[in-house]
């Protein structure tokens, strides 16, 4: 694995020092390191003639599984760590991504900067901030082989949430500090809290396993089904818009078809507003934009649109009109 770096020196000031500007990182992976080592000296002479080379010192060849002249497995991407263990018993390797340590030093400094800047604030104030750091983060890496991590990044914030407590109260007891700001939910008994309002757990996030694309699929292969089914896990996707997606199974709700990977998908009012509908997941569903246009137009005059049958998947006969046989 190789992770080049590329810089640019920028001459300025009367002394003629040298500003670097770096490039975003990449990683070249192959099994052969000569092929590596070919690849880092195409690189250098591909940037020579547009001022460019890479920064020795950022520029890094690994093995993911080995050590490689004294340096640690793996490699980190993106806030990721990517690294191969070996099994138990000599059978094999099992490849892991895990939040990387730079990305957890990074998020508990950004929470303790949080706890530092709201040392006499009220609690709810200290939550609100809180909460979008933590849920943000942990939807970041909830694919990745986390939970300890998670679970250590909790103790972490429940000590300083501790220390953060019994500061601001230095003449009142332990007990009293805890009752006042904890209190227990399920089988925790340090939860912060103002009222309604708690403090979210790393841990609390579910871990989802990602699901590789199968073989060698693509969206342009006719199977609309799949995509369609696939489409509400895409992190663009609209929490709402993905979760009305997945509870009808990839299809819009008027048309009964399946949502392609081009096709504009909108979000519309089963009961339309001006009729009094609420803006609540019962009243949402996913339809086609062309649909909606027409559904926003019929409900108009107060018509309902017509819903077609679905068509026959696995049948002998498909759905056809019956005839009249007399006469």
């Amino acid at each position: 694995m190789l992770e080049p770096y590329a810089w640019k020196p920028c001459k300025y000031g009367s002394e003629g020092g040298t500003e670097p500007r770096g490039s975003l990182p990449t990683r070249l992976l192959h099994e052969n390191l000569e092929v590596l080592l070919g690849a880092l000296t195409v690189i250098e002479e591909w940037l020579q003639p547009i001022g460019l080379e890479l920064k020795p010192e950022k520029t890094r060849i690994a093995h993911t599984l080995h050590h490689h002249d004294g340096d640690s497995p793996g490699f980190d991407f993106l806030g990721f760590n990517v690294r191969q263990y070996p099994k138990h018993r000599g059978r094999g390797y099992k490849t892991l991504i895990k939040p990387s340590k730079k990305a957890v030093k990074t998020q508990y400094a950004k929470l303790k900067d949080v706890f530092d800047r709201h040392k006499t604030a009220p609690v709810k104030a200290l939550i609100s901030k809180l909460n979008p750091i933590i849920r943000g983060w942990c939807n970041y890496h909830k694919h990745n082989v986390a939970k300890e991590i998670f679970d250590e990044l909790d103790n972490l914030i429940w000590k300083r949430s501790w220390r953060w407590a019994t500061r601001r109260h230095p003449q009142k007891s332990k007990s009293w500090v805890k009752n006042k700001y904890f209190a227990p939910e399920g089988t925790r008994n340090w939860e912060l809290h103002d009222g309604p309002v708690k403090l979210a757990r790393h841990a609390d996030t579910a871990i989802e396993r990602h699901s590789k694309v199968k073989g060698d699929k693509s969206p342009f292969d006719g199977e609309t089904p799949y995509w369609a089914a696939r489409m509400s896990k895409h992190p663009q996707m609209p929490t709402t818009l993905a979760k009305l997606i997945k509870l009808q199974k990839g299809k819009c709700a008027i048309c009964r078809l399946p949502f392609g990977h081009e096709d504009l998908i909108e979000i519309d009012h089963i009961k339309p507003k001006a009729q009094g509908g609420k803006d609540c997941m019962a009243n949402y569903q996913a339809v086609h934009r062309h649909c909606h246009d027409s559904k926003t137009a019929l409900d108009a005059i107060g018509r309902k649109p017509d819903t077609p049958e679905e068509p026959c998947a696995v049948k002998v006969a498909s759905t056809v009109l019956k005839t009249n046989r007399r006469g």
